[in-house]
C-alpha cells in the first residue's frame, strides 16, 4: 500500500468516525424533540410543504420526503463514487481483499432477513420490511470504532468498510428491485436519454463536472416521477464520473468530487436525515410495542442476525481455505466487528421509510423502535468485545516484546 493510499484511508476514517459521532448526536436530539413539548415544532418542521414548479412540471412534497428522496440521493451519489474508486484502484481492486468481506456481507444480509421473515411471514404488510435489518451503517459503526482510538488495527477498519460497501451494493439492488412503485414509461425514457448523455460526456471526458451535475439533476427528477426510487439516480450518475482526466494526468474528477462531498454528507446530509427520521415518541411504549413482530424481528435481525451471518460465513470461508483472517485481526476481534455490523441505523431507517408509510408511522407498530434498539445493542456489544480483544492483543504483544528483550 502506497503512502498516498495510507494518507487517504487515514483521512477517510477520521472523517467517517467524526461524522458517526455527529450522527449519534442528531439521533438523540430527534428523540429529545419527539418526547418533549418541542414535539409540535418537530412535526411542523417535518411536514413543511416544499414545492418546485417549472411550467406544468411540479414536485410538491413535505420537507421529510425532500430529505429522504433528495438529500439521500447525494448520499447514494457519494456511495457510487466510493464504490467506483475502490473497484478501480482501491482495496476492492485486489480480489484477495474482497473475498472475506464479500462473503461476510452475504451472510450479514441473508441471516437478518431470514430472522425477520421467520417472525413476520404470516403478515403480508409486515413482510414489506424484510430488508430493514439487512443494512449496515458505516458512519455509525466507524464512530463506535473511533472510541477505541489508535489501538484499532487498520485491517479491522478496512474489513468493516469493505463489508459495508458490499452491504450498500446489496441495499441498492434491493431498493431497485423490491421497492419500486408503478412504472412511468415516459419518465423512464427521460432517464434513458440522460444516461445516454452521461455516456457521451464520459467518452469526451470534459474537465468540468458541472455538466454531469446538471444532467444528473434532470435524471433525478425523471426518476422521481418514474416510480423507481429517485436516490438510485445518484448511483447511476457516479458511474459516469471520469476517474482520470484525458488532459491532466494528475487530476481525477471523481476523487475531487468525492473529497468535496465527504464533509457535506458526513456533517449535513446524514445528520439531517437522522434528525428527520429518528424522532420516535416513547409515550405509551411498553412490552406490547417492543414485542410486536416487526420491531422485534428488526431488533433481533440486527443484533443476532448480523453477528451470526457475518461471523458465521467468514468462519466457514476461512475453514474451507477460501480466504484467510487479515493480519492484525483475531477471531475475537472479527466477532466484535461482526457485532458492529448490526448497527443498521441510517440505511435501515431509509429502507424502513420505503417499506412502510413515508409520511407517518403505522398505528400498529413503529419499525424505528426495532432499528434503534437493535443498533444500540449491537454497538454496545461490538464495542465491549473489541475493547477486550484489543486490550488482550496489546498485552500479548507487550509480553512477547519483553520475552524477546
Amino acid at each position: 500500500m502506497s503512502n498516498t493510499q495510507e494518507l487517504f484511508i487515514t483521512r477517510f476514517f477520521r472523517l467517517e468516525s467524526s461524522g458517526g459521532i455527529i450522527l449519534m448526536f442528531a439521533a438523540m436530539l430527534a428523540l429529545v424533540f419527539a418526547n418533549t413539548p418541542l414535539q409540535s415544532y418537530y412535526a411542523l418542521f417535518l411536514n413543511t410543504p416544499v414545492e418546485i414548479q417549472v411550467g406544468t412540471f411540479a414536485i410538491a412534497k413535505p420537507l421529510l420526503l425532500w430529505v429522504n428522496d433528495g438529500l439521500m440521493a447525494i448520499f447514494f451519489f457519494l456511495i457510487g463514487l466510493e464504490l467506483k474508486r475502490e473497484l478501480i484502484e482501491g482495496e476492492l481492486s485486489d480480489k484477495r481483499n474482497i473475498i472475506l468481506p464479500g462473503i461476510g456481507a452475504i451472510g450479514g444480509m441473508a441471516v437478518p432477513a431470514l430472522i425477520y421473515t421467520y417472525f413476520n411471514f404470516a403478515d403480508p404488510v409486515a413482510m414489506k420490511g424484510w430488508a430493514i435489518p439487512a443494512a449496515t451503517d458505516i458512519a455509525f459503526a466507524l464512530g463506535v470504532l473511533s472510541l477505541m482510538g489508535s489501538r484499532v488495527p487498520v485491517s479491522i477498519k478496512i474489513f468493516l468498510t469493505s463489508l459495508a460497501i458490499f452491504d450498500d451494493i446489496g441495499a441498492i439492488i434491493i431498493i431497485a428491485v423490491f421497492y419500486t412503485a408503478k412504472i412511468s414509461l415516459t419518465s423512464l425514457a427521460v432517464v434513458a436519454f440522460c444516461i445516454t448523455v452521461l455516456a457521451l460526456l464520459n467518452k469526451r471526458n470534459p474537465e468540468s463536472t458541472s455538466l454531469y451535475i446538471v444532467v444528473g439533476a434532470v435524471m433525478w427528477a425523471a426518476m422521481l416521477k418514474s416510480g423507481v426510487h429517485a436516490t438510485l439516480a445518484g448511483v447511476i450518475l457516479a458511474m459516469f464520473i471520469p476517474m482520470k482526466s484525458k488532459t491532466n494526468t494528475t487530476y481525477s474528477p471523481l476523487k475531487r468530487m468525492e473529497h468535496d462531498l465527504h464533509a457535506v454528507v458526513a456533517f449535513f446530509v446524514l445528520p439531517l436525515f437522522a434528525f428527520a427520521n429518528a424522532g420516535i415518541s416513547l409515550s405509551g411504549v411498553g412490552y406490547e410495542q417492543i414485542a410486536h413482530s416487526v420491531p422485534f424481528g428488526i431488533a433481533l435481525g440486527l443484533f443476532a442476525g448480523k453477528q451470526a451471518g457475518v461471523f458465521g460465513f467468514c468462519w466457514l470461508a476461512i475453514k474451507l481455505n477460501l480466504t484467510r483472517l487479515p493480519m492484525g485481526m483475531s477471531w475475537s476481534s472479527l466477532y466484535g466487528t461482526s457485532a458492529l455490523c448490526g448497527i443498521g441505523f441510517t440505511m435501515s431507517l431509509f429502507i424502513g421509510s420505503l417499506a412502510f408509510e413515508e409520511t407517518g408511522v403505522n398505528q400498529t407498530f413503529d419499525e424505528r423502535l426495532g432499528i434503534i434498539l437493535g443498533s444500540l445493542a449491537s454497538g454496545i456489544i461490538g464495542y465491549m468485545v473489541l475493547r477486550m480483544s484489543l486490550r488482550s492483543n496489546n498485552q500479548l504483544s507487550k509480553d512477547a516484546a519483553k520475552n524477546v528483550g
